[in-house]
């Protein structure tokens, strides 16, 4: 399995030992929301306090193209929200270091549901 297949395969099952192996110690995560996480004891304690809040999470991987140092995988996130699934469309830019290891990933996801401004 491929790095980045890997890494989005240990996040969804938690496998937080497999995750920790798949990113340099230097890894820096920017968030869809501009909340940027640098080095990885500091991103895995994000992420470990964080996925198991997440009630019904899903991740549907959907294309992992890779091209050199640079990967981009669309996937969508589903979360159970006022007891309704809630899908999320995601586009991750993922940085690959040297030792073919995660040194950066940028989150971008699209906001289903909301109206696009009249031009």
């Amino acid at each position: 399995m491929a790095i980045v297949e890997r890494y989005l395969a240990c996040v969804a099952g938690q496998d937080w030992e497999g995750l920790t192996a798949c990113l340099t110690p230097g890894v820096v995560r920017v968030g869809p929301f501009g909340d940027t996480y640098e080095g990885r004891d500091v991103y895995m304690t994000f992420i470990e306090d964080l996925m198991p809040r997440l009630p019904g999470y899903e991740m549907k991987v959907d294309r992992v193209t890779y091209h050199g140092r640079q990967v981009i995988a669309e996937i969508s996130e589903t979360v159970t929200m006022d007891g309704k699934p809630r899908v999320t469309p995601e586009a991750l830019l993922i940085e690959l270091s040297d030792d073919n290891r995660i040194a950066r990933i940028d989150i971008y996801m699209q906001t289903p549901g909301v109206e696009p401004p009249e031009f």
